[in-house]
């Protein structure tokens, strides 16, 4: 039987009355730059490590290191004071702030003389990104009304497939024509024009004297843990979504050292066709499955949670299979499959947590997300992988990466059942 919703969820829209749909729309595509730049400065370095492991003569285990936890350490750090400003605070001129200092940081990453300073370098641009995600979705809530939040949040989500798709290919054709301290420079260049855009046309809904936009002001942030741990909906999710980075972050980051290693494509043909490849799964999966939640969460809210958990459990069949194929064109295939699926999963899988979270708390909660996603799954999960990667190589070769990836990516089961058991309490935790 359907479970009613309550009215809070299904009305609303944070500050949206103050804007037309042109605006808004506006707003959503700066944003969408915002998110693709702070994905390409992220994803970039997977199409640098070899070079990188080259001429530093480090392991899998230290590229780990460098990809993932040198990232996520302080951007996990900062995560959760910046989204407590965000939710009190100027959310335009903290995401230019944010934009600007990853950009530079990025730059600086061209300069390092040794690993260890390379390694210090993107620790830096882990602290500028914490200021991107939490206040960007903030925005986008309070810009859409409640019926449009799940497909604006899943465009949103797309642009980090843009950025992808930018990072791999045109990362690896740069890489492999100037290296990876010129193709660092290149990317880092663009982000300066955008942080310059979100402070001249964003708009802060809060800055408007007739904005009815709760603020974070008006509960501490012991209140709002307390709130966002009381919902049992939330917490199950948290725990889904801090495997679910872990898997994503663990295996793919390794994906075009895969290609080059063990189907032996070249990097460029790798990162080229790779990008491509993710970036359709990725916009057709983000774009259908926002509408698929949209749709089916009017008939019973407790597919907002159900929707994720079904999309993820499917996912971990390709998105396994894949590391057990060999040649590049079967690759892309069951690749492109299983990107569906889980991008499918990832903005549905939001919008859940911005149903159940409180307005007065969205970008709290978005950040304790990232808090523990990043830290253990984008911090652990590409040394870890790194870590299992040396180990079976020892054994098997350049082929022992393959049993690394499959190893991680099968953590999108668990991911799945976490979020199905969370659609039986959904119900009464949902709150605008």
């Amino acid at each position: 039987m359907a479970v009613a919703s309550p009215a809070p969820a299904t009305q609303g829209g944070g500050a949206a009355h103050l804007y037309t749909p042109a605006r808004r729309w506006t707003f959503l595509a700066i944003l969408f730059l915002v998110g693709a730049s702070s994905s390409i400065d992220r994803v970039v370095i997977s199409v640098l490590l070899e070079p990188i492991k080259h001429e530093f003569q480090v392991s899998d285990t230290q590229l780990g290191l460098l990809s993932g936890l040198s990232f996520a350490l302080l951007y996990s750090a900062f995560g959760l004071p910046i989204a407590r400003f965000a939710d009190r605070g100027n959310r335009r001129k903290l995401i230019a702030v944010a934009i600007s200092v990853w950009s530079v940081m990025t730059m600086l990453c061209a300069a390092a003389a040794s690993f260890w300073q390379l390694l210090l370098a993107r620790i830096g641009v882990g602290v500028g990104e914490a200021g991107a995600t939490p206040p960007a979705q903030s925005l986008i809530v309070d810009y859409f009304p409640t019926a449009q939040r799940a497909r604006a949040i899943g465009i949103f989500a797309t642009s980090g497939t843009v950025g992808y798709l930018i990072g791999l290919s045109a990362g690896s054709q740069l890489v492999a024509a100037y290296g990876w301290r010129v193709t660092l420079v290149a990317f880092g260049l663009p982000g300066l024009l955008i942080a310059a855009l979100v402070w001249w046309i964003l708009d802060e809904p809060r800055q408007r004297v007739d904005a009815t936009v709760p603020r974070g002001g008006t509960e501490d942030f012991r209140t709002s843990v307390g709130r966002l741990a009381g919902k049992r909906s939330f917490v199950l999710m948290l725990a889904g979504f801090t495997l679910y980075h872990f898997a994503a972050y663990g295996s793919l980051v390794f994906v075009p050292s895969y290609l080059v290693r063990v189907i032996q494509s070249p990097i460029e043909q790798a990162g080229l066709y790779y990008g491509a490849t993710s970036a359709f799964a990725v916009l057709v999966g983000s774009l259908a499955g926002g509408a698929i939640q949209d749709a089916l969460s009017r008939r019973d809210p407790r597919w907002i949670v159900r929707f994720p958990a079904i999309a993820f459990g499917l996912a971990a069949v390709p998105n396994c299979a894949m590391f057990l194929i060999d040649d590049l064109p079967t690759f892309l295939i069951v690749s492109t499959i299983g990107g569906i699926l889980l991008y499918a999963a990832l903005p549905a899988a939001f919008a859940a947590i911005h149903a159940v979270c409180g307005s007065a708390r969205r970008a709290t909660a978005i950040a304790v997300v990232l808090f523990f996603g990043n830290l253990l799954g984008f911090g652990l999960g590409p040394v870890i992988t790194g870590a299992l990667s040396d180990h079976f190589s020892t054994i098997h070769g350049p082929g022992g990466l393959r049993y690394a990836l499959i190893i991680v990516m099968a953590l999108t089961v668990p991911t799945a059942l976490f979020f199905y058991r969370a659609s039986g309490r959904v119900a009464e935790d949902l709150e605008d």
